[in-house]
């Protein structure tokens, strides 16, 4: 049996067949809900991110905070110090699998207008980010 001859790009996997977990980032600083907002900016800062995971008292993903959205409610006019990442998440997900379709995962990203997306198992734990800045 010969050996496979190298092609240049042959390992890339075609797009259609890609799946989130071809594109996925690692998942990066994960919180707890209960964190006050003031104390996830700090995180924040410190960690040099632009984001955070954030999962219940259970270690389930409940949801993805941007510093820009932070920032935004840590500056309205209603913010008290007493504000917890539960508080503005504003339930759970949206969420994608690993073994999503990549253009599947995409076209959901677009319909609710989000640039990251949190990737979870099926147990619900965060394994990665989505960034289809990227």
């Amino acid at each position: 049996m010969q050996p496979p001859v190298s092609n240049p790009g042959s390992n890339r996997l075609h797009r259609s067949h890609r799946t989130v977990r071809d594109a996925m980032e690692a998942t990066g600083p994960q919180v707890c809900d209960d964190m006050t907002v003031e104390v996830a900016l700090a995180v924040m800062a410190g960690a040099r991110a632009g984001h955070l995971l954030v999962s219940d008292e259970h270690g389930l993903c409940t949801g993805l905070v941007t510093r820009a959205r932070l920032t935004a409610i840590r500056d309205s006019p209603a913010y008290t110090d007493r504000a917890r990442l539960r508080d503005v998440l504003g339930g759970r997900g949206p969420f994608t699998s690993p073994l999503t379709a990549m253009a599947e995962a995409e076209r959901a990203m677009r319909h609710r207008s989000v640039d990251l997306l949190p990737v979870v198992d099926e147990e619900g734990s965060a394994v990665g980010v989505l960034d289809l800045a990227r």
